[in-house]
């Protein structure tokens, strides 16, 4: 089977799930400078033929720069704002609207044997964001530099329901007729939250959060960015994660960083149940739960694997219905990727901890002990005072969490009587 078609069958849940959804994303200047930036044109474009409402913002920070440069004029920043003077607000209007123009072109293609042919895509930008001076702050005059007062709800409403791509530039109109230069942060996070948006995608040139050791953080609370903040100091990527923290607690559903130097880092961001980038989420992207009847099929599709193996011993459907209420789920985006159940064992205090397993893809992330600490919590909870587990091919992992070795002759006689003698399971217990 070809790759794309194993692809496409595991994106249509997304595809489903991302129909009519309003998603604003997030382009700063660096981006549409790169190399990439025709690949992320075109994923745009499937996200608009898919269904998805599109807000684009960019931003303009290299441009400006550039423009200031040739016209020998120096910039100045004051708490990593920069103060827009006169000469500057004429760069920033020049560096912007070539800017837009260029990414109206790009998204107006319509070349033929090219992911464009065909998208007949109506572009619409305007005065849709209002602003106001951020004024004098520390002595300082930030002049003509400002921060989003509103942002035109209805209207934009109003242009997706039209299939309309709207794209805002980083400049905002204030009532009197006056133009600031605005945070391209600032305009996307007030638009996602003002819009009501699903998602903020926020593009940035790494994959997304990376800890200390360099490792990609794929999930996040609201509640955990100020830590990592205080790590990563005054850059760009600390200024992502914060818009993205910012919008979630203005009520957006996901905000999401990805990388605009990596091909695909969208579409693997929005169609792939792992992601490749950085997720902050009010919700709990995965969870330890306890299962229910609608979990039945997602069970089976985990344990049938390691039952033909022999690892795990074989279960029906119709038992796994019957038993359903002793197991215990970690659930991913609506998958089943790790189960574990508890028995309590006749006329006695013991339980019996059985059929823990793990997708073979998630098994270097804990799961299997967030399982054995919910089962341990639920034997408690019941009183008991003992867990026995019966194992063919794990003993060692369940040695280093505090199982000792047990025999047939320990196990309650409820379930000594149900020993298999060919299968020559070894038991362990703990003590709880």
């Amino acid at each position: 089977m070809p790759d794309y078609v194993n692809w496409l069958r595991h994106a249509s849940p997304y595809i489903n799930a991302h129909r009519e959804r309003t998603f604003v994303v997030l382009l700063p200047g660096d981006g549409v400078e790169h190399p990439n930036f025709g690949n992320i044109v075109h994923d745009l474009v499937l996200l608009h033929s898919l269904g998805v409402r599109l807000v684009l913002v960019h931003g303009s920070r290299p441009q400006i720069e550039s423009r200031l440069s040739a016209r020998g004029l120096t910039s100045h920043y004051h708490r990593d704002m920069r103060i827009t003077d006169a000469p500057t607000l004429e760069c920033v209007i020049d560096a912007v609207g070539a800017l837009r123009i260029a990414i109206e072109a790009r998204l107006s293609m319509d070349m033929a044997a090219s992911p464009m042919q065909g998208s007949r895509l109506r572009v619409t930008s305007g005065n849709q964001v209002t602003a106001r001076p951020i004024g004098v702050l520390e002595g300082v005059d930030y002049q003509h530099t400002g921060e989003v007062r509103r942002v035109d709800r209805k209207g934009i409403n109003r242009l997706l329901d039209e299939r309309h791509i709207v794209l805002l530039s980083p400049l905002g109109y204030s009532p009197t007729g006056e133009i600031f230069n605005l945070a391209c942060e600032d305009v996307a996070t007030r638009a996602a939250i003002d819009l009501g948006a699903d998602k903020l995608l926020l593009f940035g040139e790494e994959t997304g959060l990376l800890d200390e050791n360099g490792r990609l953080v794929r999930e996040l609370r609201p509640q955990q960015v100020p830590a990592h903040l205080a790590r990563l100091g005054n850059n760009y990527q600390a200024e992502l994660l914060d818009a993205a923290a910012e919008a979630c607690r203005g009520g957006v559903g996901r905000s999401h960083i990805v990388s605009y130097t990596e091909d695909g880092a969208l579409l693997t961001e929005l169609f792939t149940r792992d992601g490749g980038g950085t997720l902050v989420a009010q919700e709990q992207f995965e969870r330890v739960r306890e299962a229910a009847i609608e979990d039945v099929g997602g069970l089976m599709d985990l344990i049938t694997p390691l039952e033909e193996q022999g690892i795990l011993v074989r279960r029906s459907r119709e038992v796994l219905e019957r038993e359903i209420e002793q197991f215990s789920v970690v659930e991913r985006e609506g998958l089943i990727i790790a189960c574990a159940a508890l028995y309590p064992i006749a006329d006695s205090e013991a339980g019996e901890l059985a059929c823990l397993a793990v997708n073979p893809e998630y098994r270097h992330g804990g799961r299997g002990d967030e399982l054995l600490e919910r089962i341990e919590t639920r034997a408690r909870e019941l009183g008991l005072k003992t867990l026995f587990v019966l194992t063919t091919r794990t003993a060692h992992w369940f040695r280093e969490r505090g199982f000792e070795p047990s025999s047939v002759e320990r196990l309650p006689a409820a379930r000594a009587s149900l020993y298999n003698f060919q299968r020559n399971s070894k038991i362990f217990e703990k003590a709880l």
